[in-house]
């Protein structure tokens, strides 16, 4: 294989931040690791991500909007949400008490991926949870 050359398959998704397009999202998910083992795993971290992006930044305001990216390869399940800035603060896992009725959020998304990253710039910040195909790479079995 060229050097340059990936498997990778990527998808991107722009949705407007209402609350219904979480479900949107999610369903996106699952189309695109239709028959994956990883397509639960998947869907429920987007629908995380996406939730905290309307909820917890500008992407929830009027005009404002979350972007998803999905890559897949063998190895990995990579997704990616991006939101519109806006918080004072950039997400961060937190272990809160499972009383506790807001924060669980990303804590519960780390705990199913196998890595968790946060990325922050001027325009937003975009939460990255990958899922290993194989336990090989790090992490749990799949």
């Amino acid at each position: 294989m060229h050097e340059y050359t990936s498997t990778a398959r990527v998808w991107g998704l722009s949705c407007p931040g209402f609350p219904e397009e979480v479900s949107r999202a999610r369903r996106w998910t699952r189309d695109i690791l239709r028959g994956s083992p990883l397509a639960e795993d998947a869907e429920l971290i987007v629908s995380e991500l996406s939730a905290n992006a309307i909820l917890h930044t500008a992407s929830g305001q009027a005009y404002g909007s979350f972007h998803l990216a999905v890559a897949v390869s063998a190895q990995v399940v990579a997704l990616s949400v991006t939101d519109d800035g806006g918080a004072g603060t950039a997400p961060k896992v937190e272990h809160r008490d499972q009383e506790a009725e807001h924060g669980r959020g990303l804590g519960m998304v780390s705990a199913i991926a196998h890595r968790v990253v946060v990325h922050d710039s001027d325009q937003g910040h975009t939460v990255t949870a990958e899922l290993y195909a194989d336990a090989r790479w790090g992490g749990r079995p799949c």
